[in-house]
């Protein structure tokens, strides 16, 4: 009897879930962002073969799609100009309906440590100025979703986050470099504006790769989990699959990036492994135009790995050149001797905010590249350095420009003493007489204070390639 009483149970579950209403993602909800004047997907499971209806308040027509044989459906609607509050209705046989809804300019932030670290901070790591940033986190024209931390070995279709209206809760544990740089693009251009935070820290870029990208890369064998394997946050794929799957697609402008600590022992392969993860998400998207901001790691003392540091950030750099619509903030004025989580990221999300307004949303007048190496030509003792994004010439931050090395042709570098020249920089050692080479901030714990009138750090470079 009793067994029976539980398989009579057991029935009405499977009946109550073959006839399950519309069933949405984390991702679509009520409180979300949808990116402005778009087609934008929304997608579901609903019952086998069923036509669902999708009636936006903002305009009269109504969507409508059938859902596989599987009852996933997926529909691309489009949205206005910036505005809301509005609502989303869903219908099959019943109604869902989302409630404050708004619409404006939506970005993912990723990566590892640096971008994860929230306003509050980690233990005895402080973030600079955390408190009033987080007293003054209210704004309901800001919008914060947080992606938990997850690994799978197969792509997952959902994740157990929510949006939230900015407030000091919601954003203490928020992205830090995320949330103010959200915030003030949300000031600056007066349009709702929503953040995704997916990340976790210490993970390497191949964690954040698709099956696809790291099939493609050309260097070393890398092993994709397969099969009873467990899952794990540093195996190639894990992150993908379990923390930028469940959202990929929804509409956005673009990605922010801040990783590369966890790839410093393998410098070479980074340029390319960067590549092929932006050209997977992009694919993942559907959507080549995407833009893509990162951050070049952080001066620090590496220990063992101090030697690859400055290659890493040289790879950062490269990728410049083969990511198409993508975007670099050097950080080398902003590191810290005393732990690989600098406290400044208000100045890091600032630059990330630089290349947004200047570069993907085109306002005039906004300075956002910093300068890079250009030429060089030796007279003599001395080298005379011209930069691309110095327009207005230099000036330092401190009595003397530190971080410059020159090296003749027995390859061995000595400190070098720097000037401004006009609108170039000129370097010079009394310990090499007849210099071939420079090289500026190329180690792993170096404090840049050279900027441009604008005030963008010079980026670490070298001119040889010994």
């Amino acid at each position: 009897m009793r067994n029976s009483f539980f398989l009579l149970l057991f029935v009405c579950a499977c009946g109550l879930r073959s006839n399950a209403r519309i069933q949405l993602p984390a991702i679509i909800g009520n409180g979300m962002v949808l990116q402005q004047k778009s087609l934008v997907p929304v997608w579901g499971k609903a019952k086998a073969n069923y036509m669902i209806k999708v009636r936006p308040s903002w305009e009269s027509h109504t969507y409508s799609v059938r859902s596989d044989s599987r009852g996933a459906w997926k529909v691309l609607i489009k949205t206005p100009e910036a505005g809301g509050p509005y609502t989303l209705t869903f219908t099959d046989d019943e109604e869902i309906t989302l409630k404050d809804i708004l619409v404006g300019e939506v970005w993912l932030c990723s990566g590892q440590s640096n971008m994860e670290m929230p306003m509050t901070g980690y233990s005895n790591q402080p973030i600079l100025n955390s408190n009033d940033a987080i007293a003054a986190a209210g704004n309901k024209s800001l919008r914060l979703f947080h992606v938990p931390h997850a690994v799978s070995l197969t792509p997952e279709y959902d994740c157990a986050g929510e949006w939230e209206t900015a407030a000091p809760a919601a954003a203490a544990g928020f992205s830090a470099v995320g949330f103010q740089f959200g915030k003030r693009l949300q000031e600056i251009l007066n349009v709702p504006v929503g953040i995704i935070q997916s990340t976790w820290g210490g993970t390497p870029v191949e964690a954040w790769m698709n099956r696809e990208g790291v099939q493609l890369f050309g260097g070393r064998t890398i092993a994709i989990p397969a099969g009873e394997e467990k899952p794990d946050r540093l195996k190639p794929t894990c992150l993908y699959n379990g923390m930028i799957s469940p959202v990929q697609g929804f509409g956005i402008k673009g990605f922010l990036w801040y990783q590369g600590e966890a790839n410093v022992s393998r410098p070479s392969e980074y340029a390319a492994l960067m590549q092929l993860m932006v050209e997977g998400w992009r694919k993942s998207w559907q959507n080549d135009s995407l833009f893509f901001y990162y951050v070049q790691i952080a001066p620090w003392n590496y220990g063992a790995r101090k030697d690859s540091t400055p290659y890493l950030r040289e790879a950062q750099y490269n990728a410049l050149s083969k990511v198409p619509k993508s975007g670099m903030v050097v950080s080398m004025d902003k590191g810290s001797a005393t732990t690989i989580h600098p406290p400044d990221k208000t100045t890091i999300s600032n630059r990330l905010l630089y290349w947004a307004l200047g570069d993907a949303y085109q306002v005039k007048g906004i300075a956002y590249q910093s300068p890079y190496f250009e030429k060089m030509q030796i007279r003599k003792d001395t080298i005379t350095l011209a930069f691309k994004n110095a327009a207005n010439g230099f000036y330092s931050s401190g009595t003397a420009i530190a971080g410059f090395e020159v090296a003749g042709k027995d390859k061995k570098f000595f400190p070098a003493t720097a000037r401004i020249f006009k609108k170039a920089i000129e370097v010079s050692s009394g310990s090499v007489k007849e210099p071939q080479a420079v090289r500026y901030a190329f180690t792993d714990l170096v404090e840049g204070n050279l900027y441009n009138t604008e005030g963008l750090p010079v980026a670490p470079f070298r001119t040889d390639n010994w």
